[in-house]
């Protein structure tokens, strides 16, 4: 009876996740994160279609909101390409800063990027690696990042397409390290980083499950975390969202003996994590 219990679960959420992929908003969607997601709707007693639906929003509340328009990435990387071939940084960061613009929370950065990367390293020391979880476009700051020639950078998000675009973008770049499609709320990577980058996605991981945030700053292999909080909504609207998400982050800590460091800006609540 447990078994065949077993059997008839695995084939919902089977159903779940293909009748997901199906739609183009979320086909590129890596799976685990649907499953995920989808197995947390049907233990709630919903059936199969009622399932669907919920996850899709929930994908959409994670992921989806915060693309401001479609992304381009064969034209992208063909622009870079040229930039690169024509050893001309200033053309190459101009590239970047308008397909940062695509994504709402490096959108937001873009104005604070000069400054966001030159204060958090003024503040560590020498970094040859970087954990970027949940990334977003962040990579393509990359250019604006203090880095040792031998730094590798290793991003992680939940788009099977973004990932693709970064990992053709390192190389094109010259950056060593890789992009990885994970739901890192359920397993993080095990590599071990000098720095690891957690922007804007707390709040994100929280909506699939309340204790999420501090699960993945607890599996995270680095000294050093720098985590951040948008000020604004995705409609513009500051709601005393500074003062909410420090309370937020505040309570997590006071779970840890790790010290850490505030810094803000005028788009981003930045702190800088050293864990004991």
């Amino acid at each position: 009876m447990i078994r065949n219990h077993a059997k008839e679960e695995r084939k919902q959420i089977e159903q779940l996740v293909s009748a997901v992929l199906k739609s183009p908003k979320y086909r590129n969607v890596c799976e685990d994160l649907i499953e995920n997601i989808g197995l947390r709707k049907l233990s709630k007693g919903q059936n199969l279609k009622a399932a669907v639906k919920a996850t899709k929003n929930k994908l959409h509340q994670i992921g989806g909101a915060y693309f401001l328009k479609k992304p381009k990435y064969n034209i992208w990387l063909e622009t870079l390409k040229e930039a690169q071939k024509a050893k001309s940084e200033s053309a190459f960061r101009k590239l970047c800063t308008k397909m940062m613009g695509y994504h709402y929370s490096t959108r937001e950065r873009l104005a604070i990027l000069d400054k966001f990367y030159s204060k958090i390293f003024s503040l560590l020391p020498p970094v040859h690696s970087i954990m970027d979880v949940a990334c977003g476009f962040n990579p393509l700051s990359i250019p604006w990042m203090p880095l040792s020639t031998d730094a590798q950078y290793y991003a992680y998000d939940i788009y099977n397409d973004m990932i693709d675009f970064i990992n053709q973008f390192l190389a094109i770049y010259n950056v060593q390290g890789y992009a990885e499609a994970r739901d890192v709320t359920q397993k993080m990577p095990e590599i071990t980083a000098d720095l690891a980058l957690v922007l804007n996605t707390i709040p994100c991981f929280e909506q699939i499950e309340k204790t999420a945030g501090m699960k993945v700053l607890e599996a995270i292999n680095s000294k050093f975390v720098v985590v951040s909080f948008p000020v604004k909504t995705l409609c513009g609207r500051e709601k005393n969202m500074r003062r909410h998400y420090e309370a937020m982050f505040n309570r997590l800590m006071r779970e840890k003996n790790w010290s850490f460091q505030r810094l803000e800006f005028s788009s981003e609540l930045v702190f800088l994590i050293r864990k004991r």
